[in-house]
């Protein structure tokens, strides 16, 4: 009996549940009837795969559409399992967070150990690394590469030679050849390999009588294209026409089209093909179409993601308004009667509808929609496209960690519409696409999405208008979690003052800004100036939108944190235990808002004293936060590093030690080096080192924030005076007392500076100072 798998061998670790082979990841599109072989491709891949010997490199099937790139990789993935290959992934991959989710699913099916369904970033990479050494037989597909660089570190590696990667694009690029990568350039089929494909197809179900003397003309006519071949077919098949009646057909659409697609159009050289062929096959769908809806189903269809988007789409509210509205009369449109024109595009071989293979249940052929786009007039596109808007939007859930895959699915989505509207498009939709970037922890592509929508909008609105303040902001936010927090400050500081100008101090988005700003300012540690601006927001936004508005709700719970961050405890703890019940009865306890207020709440506990009760809540939001939102997400990250500092204040420092020791290369990873969390993780190991005994390793980091705080924050934060203390502790306790009295003389004159000469953090590093000075020479200046 096979073995099961974990990441590091191919041995189960104790009580893992064997998984049943072969392991089958994604949806493997089914093999066209009567496929052919393709032998020259198929030894030119495995020549190229042979190149790499023990490391098995990556071959890239590169072709336009319609060459039939998909479908020879789907063969090649029958033949592996056929020969005993172990594990199949097939990823769709125009865009990494499609991959990772597939890899997840994988490194779930396998059992790996340390794939925890949890985080889908950190369980793609245990799969890639389990992949590089592992004895079993894989092969991993990427369908439809559109951007190579952003894939980044998602290409797998087999460095035991078991392993085989393989991508379809239709780039042509050099970098198609770099990495360890190879390109098998895919083109028409042969005219015999045509031939054979019609003779194969038309002669089922005693039908072998329409391939008749005119098949080597029509093959001909279809430019050897496998797509254009399989249309053709298709509607031979249903109409019962010969290869002269529908070539017939053809040469009369094609003339008709002449003069509409001239050869200087045709962009992929198979356009004028694949356009009559499939305006043919649209003919016979008109006419077998009982509701007048297939047209404008195959429009919507070809303004999204060729890669598929969820069933659901086509049966939430707005489409059925949409196509009960349709011209040339008002009726009730079913689900039902939508299900029955997709099935109806689908026979005809214009879309794949497979509900198997969800959230990409609905396809269709790029080249195709590149066709059907072309015959959507301009005058009517903008209303398709904010049908299709909608729908994405109805469909969009409201937690988005919950359903990564459908999320990035919606995006890729959204994306396509926006594209094929050559961004004129104006819909939340697009707002809702840049959260979800956010909301998965993709922060650095959720920061280039908002500048994108920005200038995107001024394009459209003009860059006064009122609806671009809500873009503006939420780049302003993306600053902010991006440790941007100056740049953040100053174009909050604008959108408020545009937002008060526009729309007027009171209304709802104007509210919303000042909080966005608030936030902001707490960040830097502005706290008088945050605390004036909430204190006011507060007495706002309950007067004008109620106490239960979410803009309420933020503004007293970041006036909490201000109340905190200003030393009035016993104010910011009263608001945030409200905080959360407020969350915990609007939201319910698993959501991302009440575990931030939880958070906040532990925080406020620790520094009130209450130790107990801080850790028994930490540990409930670490654990939730783990489930809700993924392991690598910031929050989830956030609510380890103040477990952390919980166990420390604890005295468990071992515990503290080892949860900081992940949280700071898991932060280095998600949010990049230079994110002040992540230099504040590194701060707080340092102190975890420093109770430890480790004083040297605790002085080496702590040199390192200091430095890295006054570079990303300014000489002036309250951050920079914590670390600063610390380390002067750390060189008292090693006798370099010299060192340490002089950071005491910068810490207290900074802290006499900013906080004012009675504030008990001046007076204790004073303190300090004179006590210090006892057993050593004073090297330093007096503290003015």
């Amino acid at each position: 009996m096979p073995e099961a798998v974990t990441a590091t061998g191919d041995a189960a670790s104790p009580g893992a549940t064997e998984p049943r082979w072969p392991v089958i990841v994604g949806q493997v599109p089914t093999l066209a009837t009567a496929l052919q072989p393709r032998s020259d491709l198929r030894e030119e891949i495995e020549r190229a795969r042979a190149t790499g010997g023990s490391v098995m490199l990556t071959q890239v099937l590169s072709g336009g559409g319609g060459v039939g790139k998909t479908q020879l990789a789907a063969a090649c993935v029958t033949d592996a399992l056929a020969q005993g290959t172990d594990i199949v992934v097939w990823a769709p991959a125009a865009e990494p967070q499609q991959v990772i989710t597939q890899y997840a699913r994988a490194a779930a099916d396998l059992h790996l150990a340390g794939a925890t369904g949890e985080d889908p970033e950190a369980d793609a990479r245990t799969l890639l690394a389990w992949l590089a050494t592992t004895s079993r037989r894989w092969m991993v597909v990427l369908d439809d590469v559109t951007d190579l660089v952003t894939l980044g570190t998602w290409w797998p590696v087999s460095r035991s030679g078991t392993g085989w990667s393989l991508a379809t694009t239709r780039l042509n690029d050099a970098r198609l050849t770099g990495g360890g990568r190879t390109r098998v350039d895919i083109g028409t089929y042969t005219p015999e390999e045509s031939i054979s494909y019609l003779s194969e197809r038309l002669d089922r179900d005693d039908t072998g009588h329409l391939l008749d003397d005119q098949a080597t003309s029509l093959a001909e006519a279809l430019g050897h294209l496998p797509l254009a071949l399989g249309l053709a077919a298709a509607h031979m098949l249903n109409e019962a026409l010969t290869c002269t009646e529908y070539l017939d057909l053809f040469n009369s659409r094609a003339t008709r089209l002449a003069d509409a697609l001239p050869d200087t159009a045709d962009a992929e050289g198979y356009g004028r093909h694949i356009t009559v062929a499939l305006l043919l096959s649209f003919d016979a769908v008109q006419e077998a179409d009982t509701t007048n809806l297939a047209g404008p189903a195959l429009c919507l269809a070809a303004l999204l993601d060729p890669a598929g988007h969820p069933h659901s789409f086509w049966s939430s509210p707005p489409l059925l308004e949409y196509f009960s509205h349709y011209p040339p009369y008002d009726r009730q449109v079913t689900a039902g009667q939508i299900h029955s024109v997709l099935r109806l595009l689908h026979r005809y071989a214009l879309i794949t509808h497979d509900r198997r293979a969800e959230p990409r249940a609905v396809r269709i052929h790029a080249l195709t929609a590149r066709a059907v786009r072309e015959s959507i007039p301009a005058t009517g596109l903008v209303h398709l496209a904010t049908a299709a808007a909608n729908g994405l939007l109805h469909i969009w859930p409201e937690i988005d960690p919950q359903h990564p895959e459908l999320a990035a699915t919606l995006r890729t989505n959204t994306d396509a519409l926006a594209l094929h509207t050559d961004h004129r498009l104006w819909h939340p939709v697009l707002h809702r696409a840049g959260d979800s970037l956010s909301a998965a922890g993709l922060i650095s592509s959720a920061t280039a999405y908002w500048q994108r929508m920005v200038t995107t909008g001024e394009g459209i609105l003009g860059a006064d208008h009122p609806h671009l303040l809500g873009s503006r902001a939420s780049l302003a936010i993306s600053y902010r979690q991006g440790g941007r927090i100056d740049e953040a400050i100053e174009l909050l500081e604008h959108v408020v003052a545009d937002s008060e100008r526009l729309l007027g101090g009171d209304h709802p988005d104007t509210l919303l800004s000042r909080n966005s700003l608030t936030s902001s300012y707490l960040q830097r540690a502005r706290t008088e100036d945050a605390t004036a601006l909430l204190e006011q927001l507060v007495a706002d936004s309950e007067r004008l939108l109620g106490p239960d508005h979410r803009t309420s709700l933020l503004a007293r719970a970041n006036l909490a944190g201000a109340y905190q961050q200003g030393n009035q405890a016993d104010k910011a703890l009263g608001l945030q235990e409200q905080a959360v019940a407020d969350s915990e009865r609007l939201h319910g306890t698993l959501h991302p808002s009440t575990l931030t207020a939880r958070n906040n709440l532990a925080r406020l506990y620790q520094k009130a004293g209450r130790a107990e009760e801080a850790l028994a809540l930490q540990e409930q939001v670490l654990s939730d936060s783990e489930h809700l939102l993924g392991t690598d997400h910031p929050n989830t990250l956030l609510a380890r590093a103040n477990l952390a500092d919980s166990y420390r204040q604890g005295g468990r420092i071992e515990e503290a030690v080892a949860l900081l020791e992940q949280v700071v290369p898991d932060r280095e990873r998600v949010l990049g080096p230079d994110h002040i969390d992540t230099v504040i993780a590194r701060g707080s190991l340092a102190g975890a080192y420093e109770q430890a005994g480790r004083t040297e390793e605790s002085i080496d980091l702590l040199e390192s924030v200091v430095a890295d705080c006054e570079r990303l924050l300014g000489v002036d934060h309250p951050d920079i005076i914590l670390a600063r203390y610390g380390l002067a502790g750390s060189y008292q306790r090693v006798g370099r007392t010299d060192e340490a009295l002089g950071h005491l003389w910068r810490v207290a004159s900074d802290s006499r500076r900013l906080l004012g000469p009675d504030h008990p953090d001046t007076l204790a590093t004073l303190d300090h100072i004179t006590h210090l000075k006892q057993s050593a020479i004073d090297p330093g200046p007096e503290a003015e």
